[in-house]
């Protein structure tokens, strides 16, 4: 079963914990997604930019609207996120208590329901 991991923040949770813890961070989240991809269990991890990046595409009467900043109001947004494929809801949960950052903000796991059908 698949499941996506989500870990949100914001500028201030991030330095709040200082540059060292976050450095000592993100090197064990590397060895975790290491371990993991090495048991074939992630599929994919993802660090995403910072909200004052983001667009929103909506179309309106066939016309694609581009607007700048993030669909919702909210004092975190996601900065990173892992897919990883497991035996089920445990391991998951497991997987995400193993996490870094669980120890400071949290993550989220959430079950895929389905993949795009793609290919020949």
């Amino acid at each position: 079963m698949k499941y996506m991991l989500l870990i949100y923040g914001n500028e201030e949770a991030f330095n709040s914990i200082g540059a060292e813890a976050l450095a000592e961070l993100i090197r064990e989240t590397d060895a975790l997604n290491q371990e993991l991809f090495e048991s074939g269990e992630l599929i994919g991890a993802y660090g995403v930019a910072d909200e004052v990046n983001t667009k929103m595409v909506r179309v309106t009467g066939g016309t694609p609207v581009v607007t700048d900043g993030p669909y919702a109001e909210a004092k975190e947004f996601l900065g990173s996120f892992m897919i990883v494929d497991c035996d089920g809801l445990d391991r998951a949960l497991e997987i995400a208590a193993r996490a870094p950052s669980a120890r400071y903000w949290g993550v989220e796991v959430r079950p895929l329901m389905h993949e795009a059908n793609v290919g020949p």
